[in-house]
């Protein structure tokens, strides 16, 4: 089963709000370092206290939630050999740009080499997919 476009934007979209919520959640949750209690009970309560009580952690936390969703309702259309590597590798990619633009170090040449390879594959995966939904409407 080929994907259409929409799907294939559906999944682009819950990569952006899986990667682009990592690096948020993860300066967000810094906090829970500071975060001390005599019994492992009120260390775990004063932690969820903490993080669920913040607004900075609430706001990626709920568009994480919300791309995981999208791909609950994604996924019962789409085919899984493709639903699955451009959600994963794609968050994989935004996670990085969002660190960057927040200013932590995602690493060098490599790095950057690593991410045009998984845009290469994406893109071959996305267009042999769309191509064999526009042959299959064509022939309808």
């Amino acid at each position: 089963m080929a994907a259409s476009l929409g799907q294939v934007l559906a999944l682009v979209l819950v990569a952006a709000l899986w990667g682009g919520t990592q690096p948020l959640l993860k300066r967000a949750s810094s906090r829970l370092q500071h975060v001390h209690e005599q019994t492992w009970v009120r260390q775990l309560l004063q932690e969820m206290k903490t993080l669920f009580l913040n607004i900075e952690y609430l706001i990626p936390f709920f568009l994480n939630q919300c791309g995981s969703l999208l791909y609950y309702f994604t996924l019962a259309s789409t085919d899984l050999t493709l639903a699955v590597p451009i959600s994963n590798s794609l968050s994989i990619i935004f996670t990085l740009i969002v660190g960057k633009v927040l200013g932590e170090d995602i690493g060098g040449k490599r790095t950057f080499a690593g991410m045009v390879l998984t845009m290469t594959g994406i893109t071959l995966c996305i267009t042999s997919s769309v191509s064999k939904t526009q042959e299959q409407l064509s022939t309808v």
